[in-house]
């Protein structure tokens, strides 16, 4: 076999390949035992009928396109690997000479992979990051769990407060029409929560109990609801309940509560250490973005479509698992947020191209700096794979490697890699 590549736009070019006789010779006798299975001579029981009888009956040429499909494939993919291009979509073939006793000659139209022009990646500036604990933060941290573990108590006398949790009735009129799920009875909502309507929950406070009201609100211009965007509505409301959060003291009886310590300002020194490790962290996935950020800014990349478009396809299946964990499914999402599936895709598009691009980025960079993944290093990943899902880590290569993404694990592991690379080359701003 014999194999050229010649580029013919930036990521697009043409794969000629001659397939010498031999080889076509084969693949004609494949395609003749495929189809003689098939077809019924006179005579003859399937499978039986002889080579000569079947081309004079049926013609050699009846043979080519099982024979094409046969050989054009391996062809293909032994002139891929001899050539060293990286196709990132399906061929375009074009056959020009084919037949019996003939060399097999087809082109293939490719695109490929687009090469990169880094731009300078070492001693990128980044932001310093502050990572201090202030005394006010602690305090908002034990106020939210001071939240977390107030007792509620009716109130019987006086009115709704912010803060305050509220069993309601209520039900939504657009130009005095009730309209579907607008309508709800003994609903508990907190005043101040702002799960509701822009202006829904302040106008309950200071309604007391049994108390009726009618509230007027605008739906917001980004509403999901395509009938509802931008429309005033009116919603009657009746109050059943009130109550009310009686807070803990923020003492030592509370940090044993809530706690394995003993005093209160042994809770807060490990709550501020808590907290410092979480900012520590923050900040370091805020470095590792920004330094890939910048990198990709500074170099050259033309996409091909089809790349970004499988992007999509990828995130849309994330997003598909994501909604599953919330007992939704993807047709329900469509249908409440009055999207289509080609409206999401949109939505998601330059998303895609900013992950295709760093991903290619952080792909050269990696070639550059001669960045790869040890054996020893694909093994400790397969044993952290191991313990989240509680399975052994050979179970876990033998998954990946009947997948067919043992090599996306190991790619992954290489552009961590680079990224850490890439933060211990830069400076701080």
């Amino acid at each position: 076999m014999k194999a050229s590549w010649e580029k013919i736009e930036k990521n697009v070019g043409v794969l000629d390949i001659e397939v010498d006789a031999e080889q076509v010779a084969d693949a004609l006798d494949k395609a003749f035992k495929k189809v003689s299975q098939k077809v019924a001579v006179p005579g003859f029981r399937k499978g039986k009928v002889p080579r000569a009888i079947f081309e004079s009956k049926f013609g050699v040429e009846s043979l080519y396109q099982d024979a094409l499909d046969i050989i054009v494939p391996n062809a293909y993919m032994a002139a891929v690997q001899e050539t060293g291009i990286v196709p990132v979509d399906r061929p375009e073939v074009d056959v020009e000479q084919f037949g019996k006793g003939q060399v097999l000659k087809f082109k293939a139209k490719v695109v490929v992979k687009p090469e990169v022009e880094l731009g300078e990646y070492k001693g990128i500036e980044l932001a310093a990051g502050d990572v201090s604990v202030s005394e006010e933060e602690v305090q908002a941290e034990l106020e939210k769990l001071q939240q977390r573990h107030a007792e509620l108590a009716p109130v019987e006398e006086g009115e709704a407060q912010n803060g305050d949790i509220v069993v309601i009735d209520f039900e939504g009129f657009v130009d005095g029409v009730a309209f579907d799920g607008g309508k709800a009875e003994r609903y508990s909502l907190e005043l101040g929560s702002g799960s509701f309507i822009p202006g829904f929950e302040e106008q309950v406070v200071g309604l007391a109990k049994d108390g009726e009201k009618d509230i007027t609100v605008s739906f917001p211009e980004d509403y999901h609801s395509e009938e509802l965007k931008g429309k005033e509505a009116v919603f009657k409301i009746k109050l059943h309940e009130i109550k009310r959060k009686n807070l803990p003291a923020l003492d030592d009886e509370f940090a044993k509560d809530v706690s394995e310590f003993e005093t209160l300002d042994e809770y807060k020194a490990d709550l501020t250490d808590k907290l410092k490790a979480r900012k520590e962290q923050e900040a370091a996935s805020k470095k590792e973005a920004e330094v890939v950020e910048k990198v990709a800014a500074a170099s050259q990349v033309e996409i091909p479509q089809v790349m970004v478009d499988e992007e999509i396809e990828q995130m849309i299946k994330e997003f598909e698992n994501r909604l599953r964990s919330q007992g939704m499914n993807i047709d329900m999402y469509y249908q409440f947020t009055g999207q289509t599936a080609d409206d999401l895709k949109a939505q998601m598009n330059n998303d895609a191209v900013t992950r295709v691009r760093n991903n290619l980025v952080l792909e050269a960079v990696a070639k550059a700096e001669n960045v790869e993944v040890s054996d020893e290093e694909l093994q400790a990943e397969l044993e952290n794979l191991s313990k989240m899902y509680g399975r052994s880590a050979d179970e876990i290569r033998s998954i990946f490697a009947a997948n067919g993404t043992l090599n996306a694990l190991a790619h992954d592991i290489i552009v961590r890699k680079t990224v850490k690379l890439l933060v211990e080359q830069s400076k701080t701003a």
